[in-house]
């Protein structure tokens, strides 16, 4: 059906950044997962969660742990084009830790190694849970006879999201609803460290059929007020400073307590203003449900509807309350109709961390 095709509202202003070849080809811009989420609150015992919904964008950075390959490229020599990174057997989503035994986390820690090495390399690699040991020669490139090893790589990611809760009790966090993945190969990219930090909207370029619009904004990479603990693919998670999502507290609704009919979202579409808008909760899926999806919504404000023309990058993560609770948060939009999107539970949110 054409509604399923969908795109995460999560927008990457730097993920249109420059690709260079390996000296390897890499990245300056980049992602990543989180196998642990150290210092990230677990949902209460009691069966009962009151939760800060915020709804603010704000800027994050990631950086991840290891290198992931992205892509294969020949190498052109003296005598010929090939690549020494295909030869060797690594494919698109592996995870570079280590060249030669030194540990590799960012491009500029591969481009000195590639050329310390003089061609001979030892690269130890990630597959999924696979361990990878693979041995290849690197190649003196024709053109500025640096070494090359003919992969993409990318270390690092920075852009716009919305946090969808804040616990003022352990100052833990949460957003965009999803994990951040990589934007050419689709995978969770592992964590190594990152942080969130105050953003402002700019500009808003509406969806339309066909076409998902997104948040135009800028953020202070200077700034943190956050670190990040966690990527999952339920969301984001880590710990802020005080005082940065003051509000409320508000229960957490069960699975069971969803109902389609109305709701609200807060969303952050101007400067740093968070308002609340009205949608319409159309369908709920059975627990487990097609790619972790539990609600499917319109947009039905017609402010919102002027603004944006319903769900657009950036407002991953914008928190859904339902009879004075927080039920969960949107994740997506559909591509053929950017009014609609789907939600996940805060409740499934915290058991990802749980």
């Amino acid at each position: 059906m054409q509604e399923e095709r969908q795109k995460h509202p999560w927008f990457y202003p730097a993920a249109k950044g420059m690709l260079i070849l390996l000296t390897v080809l890499l990245m300056a811009v980049s992602a990543v997962r989180a196998d642990a989420a150290s210092g990230v609150a677990a949902p209460s015992t009691s069966g009962v969660r009151y939760l800060v919904p915020v709804g603010r964008t704000v800027g994050i950075k990631l950086f991840a742990r290891g290198v992931m390959v992205v892509g294969l490229s020949d190498v052109t020599t003296e005598t010929g084009s090939c690549s020494p990174a295909k030869d060797c057997g690594l494919k698109t989503g592996d995870i570079i830790t280590h060249i030669n035994q030194t540990r590799v986390d960012t491009i500029e820690e591969v481009q000195e190694v590639l050329q310390e090495s003089e061609g001979n390399l030892e690269i130890q690699a990630t597959r999924g849970r696979k361990e990878l040991t693979l041995s290849t020669t690197a190649l003196p490139c024709s053109a500025d006879g640096s070494y090359k090893l003919g992969a993409w790589i990318r270390d690092s990611m920075a852009g716009i999201g919305t946090v969808t809760f804040y616990d003022p009790e352990t100052s833990t966090f949460a957003a965009l609803g999803h994990g951040i993945n990589d934007v050419d190969t689709g995978l969770l990219m592992p964590l190594q460290s990152g942080s969130i930090m105050p953003s402002r909207v700019s500009g808003v370029v509406a969806g339309e059929k066909g076409c998902p619009g997104e948040l135009h904004g800028s953020f202070d990479l200077t700034r943190d007020i956050g670190t990040l603990s966690a990527n999952t693919d339920w969301g984001i998670f880590g710990k802020a400073e005080a005082g940065c999502f003051d509000g409320e507290p508000m229960e957490v609704a069960s699975a069971g307590e969803l109902k389609t009919g109305a709701a609200t979202i807060l969303a952050n579409v101007s400067g740093d203003e968070v308002e609340e808008y009205e949608v319409e909760i159309l369908r709920i899926y059975p627990s487990g449900g097609k790619e972790r999806q539990s609600l499917m919504l319109r947009v039905t404000d017609e402010r919102l509807l002027e603004c944006t023309g319903g769900i657009v990058q950036g407002m991953s993560g914008s928190p859904i309350l339902q009879n004075g609770k927080l039920v969960g948060a949107v994740t997506h939009v559909l591509v053929n109709d950017p009014t609609r999107g789907y939600g996940i539970l805060a409740e499934d949110m915290l058991g990802a961390i749980g």
